[in-house]
């Protein structure tokens, strides 16, 4: 089976799950996981329509979807999608249109492609190893910004903020010197929009595999750079992230997040 063809299916399974999450807008039941931390039926109703998809497809494969209960555990030569069936659920429960599906096949710690897609905006960003990153079939590229002070720059926030979280003290700490910070509300589309060129570097301590995997391969492929927010080596069993348009960008903002505190 071909890079292409696990890509194909993959986008198959996420334009699938988007068109649910469409019908489900504004009707589907909300309840809280844990304080702030939400899940709705459209959660459930996407992850199912995208696993039957992908298994129907791939039998042999395993599946780790952020419903499933299990964190992604790299082992080798085992081939595992890893799915986040709608990433920014507080946003379709309020409403707001960031969010959608983000999909990955990985193997151990190799991401081998990935779908992101906001079907409130008809915006599908993909990405297969070696091969690049496209929005709806165009080439995209990092951007060429290289300094905090021109930088547009995308953070998240767990569910759950205090004073004291890792999040929190890089916020306050690169705010002053960067041109603006936004937050969207998901995580990948925060790392899509990097690979895009919209931001220009994005941190978040709170990720889990299904948050982030698609969307560093994006990153990855459209030449940006990743690594844990502490500068060591990016991993999906950790699943901490520093994504940056280049090296002189993800340079600067490792040295800012780690400066003493004010």
């Amino acid at each position: 089976m071909s890079l292409m063809s696990y890509l194909e299916i993959g986008e198959k399974a996420a334009r699938a799950a988007g068109a649910v999450l469409r019908e489900k807008l504004g009707k589907a039941w909300v309840r809280e996981k844990k304080r702030a931390d939400l899940l709705t039926e459209a959660d459930l109703l996407a992850q199912e329509t995208i696993k039957t998809i992908l298994l129907d497809a791939f039998p042999t494969h395993r599946f780790v979807g952020e419903e499933t209960g299990e964190e992604y555990v790299a082992k080798n030569n085992e081939f595992c999608w890893i799915v986040d069936p709608l990433d920014g659920t507080t946003n379709f429960a309020h409403g707001f249109p960031m969010f959608g599906p983000s999909i990955a096949l990985a193997r151990g710690e190799e991401i081998l492609c990935g779908v992101i897609y906001n079907p409130m905006f008809e915006e599908c960003f993909t990405a297969e190893a070696g091969k690049g990153a496209f929005l709806n079939g165009e080439s995209i590229r990092t951007s060429k910004i290289t300094t905090l002070g021109e930088a547009l720059v995308s953070i998240s926030f767990p569910t759950t903020t205090t004073e004291n979280s890792p999040d929190l003290l890089a916020f306050l700490r690169i705010i002053p010197i960067t041109q603006a910070i936004r937050r969207t509300g998901s995580t990948a589309i925060n790392l899509a929009y990097v690979a895009a060129g919209r931001f220009d570097s994005m941190i978040c301590y709170g990720a889990h595999a299904w948050d982030v995997a698609a969307g560093i391969l994006m990153v990855r492929e459209a030449g940006g750079v990743v690594t844990a927010p502490n500068g060591t080596p990016f991993s999906l069993n950790s699943p901490r992230t520093l994504a940056s348009s280049n090296e002189m960008l993800h340079q600067a903002t490792l040295k800012q997040i780690h400066e003493p505190e004010f």
